[in-house]
């Protein structure tokens, strides 16, 4: 986790140092809907490799992000959530999702 001193002055500098990544922006849109075990994760996202889905899975945890959860059992289940911080990311993916939507009927009535 980086430390106060070691992040941005910039509110949206920090955020793109968090979340910057595509890979980090699509593994928190699928933690918005639902908790989710690694295979799910792995499924849900589209061209994402064993190892970046697993880096970016680690580096979301150090943030403080996304929690990991280990059931103890045979074999073990993990599953990945997003954190209380973690969900305050809501209405900026919210906002995400209706710019999107603008800009796509936009470019479709111009076209």
């Amino acid at each position: 986790m980086l430390t106060k001193d070691e992040l941005p002055l910039c509110p949206v500098a920090t955020i793109v140092e968090l979340i910057g990544n595509k890979w980090k922006l699509l593994i928190i849109r699928n933690l918005l809907a639902r908790t989710s075990r690694f295979g799910e994760l792995k499924n849900g996202i589209p061209g994402i490799s064993q190892k970046v889905l697993t880096d970016n899975l680690r580096s979301l945890e150090s943030d403080g992000l996304v929690i990991r959860t280990v059931f103890p059992e045979v074999p073990p289940r993990v599953e990945y959530s997003l954190s209380e911080l973690g969900d305050t990311l809501r209405p900026l993916f919210k906002s995400m999702e209706e710019w999107g939507n603008t800009y796509k009927e936009s470019i479709n009535v111009t076209s």
